[in-house]
């Protein structure tokens, strides 16, 4: 995955390794210029006894051009790294948004609302500091270890025994850190999205919890959740408290061991003072290098599990995909002429589930027609509408529009002729106009005005302050049930399509108020298929057809008074609303 991301970023990345080898390079010289000056500049001269003081001057000047250019080089690696790793990690969450936006509610139900935005936020983050540090370090610390293993050799074979031992006890400390690391890792992950659910449900709640006096319970719940999370990370910063120290250990007793034998070896006169300190160096070099891969194992193990959970949603392909390039036809003249919408033997059943949901559905809907879909509570109504759009794919039979199958329509061309208006009306952040346009954003005012009139919302809308680009806090917040449904049904009408699904969206209005609508509507949606469900007889019952689901088997359909007549599951609906027969009070 990270090498698809990074490929657009070659030149980048290329930039940096270039830079990031001349910076090795000039970092494994200043060893040897030091060790020149110690030699040839600071010692006394056996002829003379005096230091060379011109020469110190010219190859310290020299020095400090070499440490400039490498200082440089670092800087410039540092910014292309960076930039790289924020456009990579950028790009990632762009693909996983629009991934998500495909996913349907199976493949959200698998995830969970509060795994996918951790996935898209912690876990991107992870792999872009990964990124980040693999640019700037893991090719900076092999050129740095190998070539300071091959300069101190240059420097004193003998001496160079001691970086044969303290490398192996440091690799083998790293690999048993990282097989203890890479499990905690991922559970620290799992343990992220749980405490992020809990909080979620806490805040979307908040009122359910007052209601019921659930403070206490929620509280404990969500101290539990962060307890689990706090003692993961208490593991992983014990093993971290436990790494430092061992390291500084044997990176302060390979300096003394150097120093020891070294000053043994100038005592004998087997080694002069610049070699030593030039070794020091190297040896200082090697060390490093080997604790920036400690660092980057710290990091490796959280960053891999981040991208397998990334990968994990990436890889999932959407049960309703688009049709093949070969199959999709378009809808033609749909949006100005409704073609026929047929049930053809529909059955569904939801993933997993034992029994159908919905079981041999057949009708038409005719353009003009008002559809609605009555059934007790679980009957299946809400199921039946959710197919028309393609939410759901059906399990047998094929839901057909003018005679074309959904399934062979492109999602986009499809949907975009639907107005769909579910239970929960959601609104989003922003204004009451950026709303309504979600649909057409070229819509004028006035479009968003008779909208409104429509919906039985141009009066409380215009009696909020600054009327359209009055705000509109996130999920509607602001106003009440009905206005935000209002608003939902109005969103639909400015989006002017050519099938309407109105699924139980008139709950939250009072009587008159849906009279009122209904009666609206049918004025002005004339041509359009208007799809009805609803648990009100009284907001049904001057429907085309009615179709009423009884354990998700169609149990009758007609007209109101044709279901009064042949329909015993309709005549029990509407005994229990309304009077007298069936008809209103």
């Amino acid at each position: 995955m990270l090498k698809r991301h990074l490929r657009p970023y070659a030149g980048s990345i290329g930039a940096v390794l270039l830079l990031l080898l001349t910076q090795a390079l000039l970092d494994l010289y200043l060893p040897t210029l030091n060790r020149e000056i110690i030699n040839n500049g600071i010692m006394p001269n056996p002829v003379t006894g005096q230091s060379n003081v011109p020469y110190i001057w010219r190859t310290g000047g020299f020095m400090l051009l070499t440490a400039t250019v490498s200082m440089a080089c670092a800087i410039a690696a540092s910014w292309f790294a960076s930039r790289t790793a924020m456009a990579a990690g950028r790009d990632i969450r762009t693909r996983l948004f629009a991934h998500v936006q495909s996913f349907s509610r199976q493949e959200m139900d698998r995830f969970g609302t509060p795994s996918l935005i951790t996935r898209t936020t912690n876990d991107v983050q992870q792999v872009q500091i990964a990124v980040m540090m693999m640019l700037r370090m893991m090719v900076t610390a092999p050129l740095m270890a190998v070539g300071g293993v091959v300069m101190a050799l240059r420097q004193d074979v003998t001496l160079s025994s001691i970086i044969a031992v303290i490398v192996p006890v440091m690799a083998l400390f790293v690999a048993l850190l990282a097989s203890r690391f890479l499990p905690m890792m991922g559970l620290q992950q799992k343990k992220l999205d749980r405490l992020t659910q809990v909080m979620r449900e806490k805040l979307s709640g908040v009122r359910v919890i007052r209601a019921f006096v659930r403070e206490d319970y929620e509280e404990a719940r969500f101290d539990t959740a962060n307890r689990e999370h706090a003692d993961v990370n208490l593991k992983i910063g014990r093993l971290m408290a436990y790494m430092m120290p061992a390291m500084t250990i044997l990176f302060n007793t390979s300096m003394a061991a150097v120093l020891w034998f070294g000053a043994h070896r100038i005592d004998a006169g087997l080694m002069d003072m610049g070699r030593l300190m030039a070794f020091l160096t190297y040896l200082m070099q090697i060390l490093m290098s080997v604790m920036i891969a400690v660092m980057m194992f710290i990091l490796l193990p959280r960053a891999a599990a981040s991208a397998g959970r990334i990968n994990e949603v990436l890889g999932l392909a959407p049960s309703i995909r688009e049709p093949e390039p070969g199959a999709a036809r378009d809808l033609g003249n749909f949006g100005q002429a409704p073609a026929l919408i047929r049930f053809d033997h529909v059955s569904f059943r939801y993933p997993g589930a034992e029994a159908d949901v919905l079981t041999d559905i057949c009708f038409d809907a005719a353009p003009g027609q008002v559809v609605a879909v009555v059934g007790s509570t679980g009957s299946g109504k809400s199921t039946l509408v959710n197919l028309i759009p393609r939410f759901f794919d059906v399990t047998e039979g094929a839901v057909l529009l003018g005679g074309t199958d959904i399934r062979s329509l492109p999602l986009h061309t499809l949907r975009a002729q639907i107005g769909f208006i579910p239970q929960k009306a959601f609104l989003f952040t922003g204004t009451v106009a950026s709303n309504l346009r979600c649909g057409r954003e070229e819509a004028d005012d006035e479009a968003l005005w008779e909208a409104l009139a429509i919906a039985q919302a141009r009066d409380f809308v215009a009696a909020m302050p600054n009327g359209l680009v009055a705000p509109i806090e996130q999920g509607g917040a602001n106003v009440s049930g009905g206005q935000r449904q209002r608003l939902a049904i109005a969103r639909a009408l400015v989006k002017q399509p050519a099938l309407y699904v109105f699924d139980d969206s008139f709950s939250a209005l009072d009587l008159k108020t849906d009279a009122a609508l209904r009666a609206a509507l049918r004025r002005s949606l004339s041509n359009a298929v208007i799809f009805i469900v609803a648990q009100r007889i009284s907001t049904i019952q001057r429907a085309d057809l009615i179709l009423v689901l009884d354990e998700g088997r169609m149990a009758g359909r007609g007209t109101h008074e044709e279901l009064l007549r042949t329909c015993e599951v309709y005549r029990e609906i509407a005994r229990s609303q309304l009077p007298k027969g069936g008809r209103p009070a």
